[in-house]
Formats: C-alpha cells, sequence, structure tokens
C-alpha cells in the first residue's frame, strides 16, 4: 500500500515537473518585442496587404522562409527549399458592367461569374428563381432576374449560400444569363464589391468552366428593376460585361519542419498552419487604401512562427510541420493545393492546428473554432488557462467558420483541425469595425493580450505534441468517418 501511494506520488511530481518545464520553454522563447517586430513588418504599409500573386506577397513568404531557417526548421527533403510553389489561374476584373432597360442605367453590379457578355434581348422576372417559379415559363436563351435569397430568407450571408445553386438551375432551365437583385446599403455593398469585383484566382489543374453564362448582382436600391416588371413577368434589357481576362500565375506556400525526439511518436506529425496573405489594395477609405490584415491574418502567421521557434528550440515527441498558406483570401487556395500535393504523406498527419483571426472583442478568452470537436480540448483548455485567459468553442456556429478557413480542408481528408483564434464573443462592431477593413493595422492591437495568447497557443501545442494519446475526432462528427478511413482505424 505504502508503495502505491509513493508510486502516485512520483508519477504526480512527475508530470507536474514536466508541465512546469513546457511553460518555462514556451516562456524563454516568446516576448512581446518578438510578436511586434513580425506583426508591424508583416501589415505594414510596405507590403501593400499582401495579396496573392503580388511581389509583396513574395517578400513576406521570403521573410516567413527566413524566420524558419533562422530557427533551424529544416527544409522538406529533396525540395532544398522552404517554397512549394502553389500553380494558380488568375481572373482579371471586369473593366466595364452596365445594365439597362428603358431609361433605367446601373452601373453597380458584381460578377459572380467572371464571363464577358454583351446582351440585348428579353429577360424574364421570376421571383427567388426556386424549381416553383419556373413551372409553366419558358426562359430557354433568355435572361431569368430574380430577388436574392429565397422566399423563407433573404438575409445576405444566406443568399450567398444559395446563389450557385440557383444559378445552376437557370442554367439547366435553359437561361443564357442570370441577374439577382438586392437592396443594400453603400456600406454592405463596398464590402460584395471588394470580395467579387476584384481579381479571382482558382488552382491551376482544376476543370475549367469555359461556360459563356453570365451571372451578376445588382444593387438595385430604389426597387427600379423590380418596377420594371410591375406589369409584366418579361422585359428587354443589355447588360455588358467587358475587360475580363485570365492568365497563370504562381504563388508560394512556406514549408518546413522539426523532426520530434522519441522514436516511435516522431513518425506522426502535428501540422501548425496559418495563412499569410490578405487583401491588397482596395477603394480608399478616409485617403487609406490598404488593406494592412494586422488581425487577419499577420497574428496568425506570427503564432505559428512562434511555435516553429520554440518547437525547433526544443523539439517535441511528435514531428513538427510548419505551413503558412498563400491563397487564403481567394477561396483557401494555398491549402486546397497542398492537401492534394502533400510534402509528406497525409496519414502520418494526426492533428492540424491551425490558426486564424477576424478580430477580437474579449481579451479574457481564446477562442478555439471546433475546440470540442476533437480529442485534444484539454490540451488547449489547459494551455489557455496556464496563461490566464479562458478557452471557449465557436460562439457563432451560424457563421459556418470551421468550414471558412484553411483548416476545412484537412477536416475533409480526415486530419482533426480546429483553428486557433483570438477571443470574440459575437461577430459584433469591434469584429466588424477591423475585419477586412483599411483600419486593420498593427498599432491598434492590444499586445499585453496578445503576449498572453500567443503562449497559450504554443502552449497548447506542445501539450498535444507530447500527449501519449494521438488526438482524433470526437465520435459523431462529420469528418470522423473520413479519419477512420485516412488513418484506417
Amino acid at each position: 500500500m505504502k508503495n502505491s501511494i509513493l508510486s502516485i506520488l512520483f508519477l504526480t511530481f512527475v508530470i507536474s515537473v514536466s508541465a512546469q518545464s513546457d511553460i518555462e520553454k514556451v516562456k524563454s522563447t516568446i516576448s512581446k518585442n518578438k510578436i511586434e517586430g513580425h506583426i508591424y513588418f508583416l501589415a505594414s504599409d510596405e507590403l501593400k496587404g499582401r495579396q496573392t500573386g503580388s511581389a509583396e506577397n513574395k517578400i513576406a513568404a521570403q521573410y516567413l522562409a527566413n524566420m524558419l531557417r533562422s530557427y533551424g526548421v529544416k527544409q522538406i527533403k529533396d525540395t532544398n527549399s522552404y517554397f512549394q510553389k502553389v500553380f494558380l489561374k488568375k481572373t482579371s476584373a471586369a473593366t466595364k458592367t452596365v445594365f439597362k432597360t428603358g431609361a433605367l442605367h446601373l452601373d453597380k453590379i458584381l460578377t459572380v461569374a467572371s464571363v464577358n457578355t454583351d446582351y440585348k434581348g428579353k429577360a424574364i422576372f421570376l421571383n427567388h428563381a426556386q424549381e416553383d417559379d419556373y413551372k409553366n415559363i419558358d426562359v430557354t436563351g433568355k435572361y431569368v432576374i430574380s430577388i436574392i435569397g429565397t422566399k423563407e430568407d433573404k438575409d445576405i450571408r444566406s443568399a450567398f449560400s444559395k446563389t450557385k445553386e440557383k444559378m445552376a438551375l437557370a442554367k439547366e432551365k435553359g437561361a443564357i444569363g442570370f441577374i439577382e437583385i438586392c437592396n443594400v446599403d453603400d456600406a454592405t455593398w463596398s464590402r460584395m464589391e471588394h470580395y467579387y469585383n476584384g481579381d479571382k484566382m482558382d488552382v491551376a489543374g482544376k476543370n475549367e468552366d469555359s461556360s459563356t453564362f453570365s451571372h451578376t448582382w445588382i444593387n438595385d436600391q430604389k426597387e427600379e428593376i423590380s418596377a420594371a416588371f410591375d406589369q409584366k413577368n418579361e422585359i428587354d434589357i443589355e447588360i455588358i460585361v467587358e475587360g475580363i481576362q485570365k492568365k497563370d500565375i504562381i504563388s508560394q506556400n512556406v514549408v518546413g519542419y522539426v523532426e520530434g525526439s522519441d522514436p516511435v511518436l516522431k513518425n506522426e506529425y502535428i501540422i501548425y498552419s496559418a495563412h499569410y496573405d490578405h487583401v491588397g489594395i482596395g477603394k480608399p477609405i478616409d485617403n487609406d487604401s490598404i488593406y494592412n490584415g494586422a488581425r487577419d491574418n499577420a497574428v496568425g502567421t506570427v503564432t505559428v512562427l512562434s511555435a516553429a521557434e520554440n518547437i525547433a528550440k526544443y523539439p517535441t515527441k511528435r514531428s513538427a510541420l510548419f505551413i503558412l498558406f498563400t491563397g487564403e483570401e481567394k477561396g483557401l487556395l494555398g491549402s486546397k493545393w497542398y492537401v492534394n500535393h502533400p510534402v509528406l504523406p497525409l496519414h502520418q498527419m494526426v492533428y492540424c492546428f491551425n490558426s486564424d483571426n477576424g478580430g477580437y472583442n474579449d481579451t479574457s478568452i481564446a477562442t478555439i473554432v471546433g475546440l470540442g470537436r476533437t480529442t485534444a480540448q484539454k490540451d488547449i483548455v489547459d494551455a489557455a488557462t496556464a496563461f490566464g485567459l479562458k478557452a471557449i468553442d465557436d460562439p457563432a456556429p451560424e457563421q459556418g467558420l470551421f468550414d471558412r478557413s484553411d483548416n476545412v480542408h484537412f477536416a475533409a481528408k480526415g486530419i482533426p483541425a480546429p483553428t486557433f483564434s483570438m477571443g470574440f464573443t459575437a461577430f459584433d462592431e469591434e469584429i466588424t469595425k477591423y475585419y477586412h477593413q483599411v483600419t486593420d493595422n498593427p498599432d491598434t492591437l492590444d499586445y499585453e493580450y496578445l503576449f498572453k495568447f500567443f503562449q497559450s497557443y504554443v502552449l497548447a501545442c506542445r501539450n498535444i505534441a507530447n500527449n501519449p494519446k494521438t488526438p482524433f475526432w470526437i465520435k459523431g462528427d462529420k469528418y470522423y468517418d473520413a479519419g477512420k478511413k485516412l488513418y484506417q482505424k
């Protein structure tokens, strides 16, 4: 009995010392000055918003690669480089967009489908252009015009989620173009324009759509298009979209690794990931046109750099793979490319600990999107607690955040993949004030909070990588079966 008690006390002491040791290791490599230095460079005006494909995006990638090199993070074997080339196809913005019917002339148009068009002919109004709205109506060879969203839900976010489905239905019914009309304020429209009317990209090699089908949104603030249909469901329209061009470009993911210290567990890898691109230069607001992206996602990028420096100095039992993605803001393209061109076998990747941010409104917490979806929850919660923060799960599931960052491509392959974010309790004005705005600058961040946040992330990385039990999905998660297939469980 006495021996058993002594054994338990000894084990408790060993665990306590080990945990304390990891906390001290974290403290020894992270400083507020380092955090500020990295963020002020990556989110500087000189990098012009780090847009994918730009020269400044390449400068950011070189900076990140040099940091990995300075820490002693290794290049991927047989590549002799920290760069993974990402082959993309770029589609330029339209240079001219016009909609006319009768005396009405509008130019507030979003090009949802990047297709040049010059159409004069008939357009049919079909309410919300759902299946029932097409009953007994032939739209072959004509344009369909509809209200955004559905009869049940006209919310702008829901409308975006339905737009591809509605376009596909219009094509199936024989239409040659599809226009959705909305009525939103100028600020909302400006954000929509920045997303849709800028340059677009997709990964190269994907089956390209050679369709000439035109799909646009028009901001009908005075409801003049709706009024044109008051007495009839068919009118004559003219729509012009000009100047869209396509070309191939090459961007780059930044990748490096540190081998684990355990002779067995080193065959398992934890991925530490973040995207380093942002949205570049856009419409000037108060004479500022640079979208610096300090929160989104210089902060996330630097958390991964911090983990790389720490783990390179103090290797964990499992191996570490650090991936900094390009093209997230263009549609999660860097991560999409990576999972289809991995530098190491995906079945060896047992966890992807992503770091991405939109902003924060509570400096007492860290928000982990997907916290409760994997068995690593306690490792993350304990790490946040150690540095005075409370870890919470996604407070806004209606936003679909888990499936809107680079982690989702890994999750779809079966790899457990939550996203570590700064503390937010809702998508409120404090978030939207900075999210994808010219105001998201380094001097607006709370670096005392970030110091605790960074330490929490790096300790969580160490906890997960040193845990004797391999992390996995919680049973019942929508990616659980994909995980069983990947790891042949």
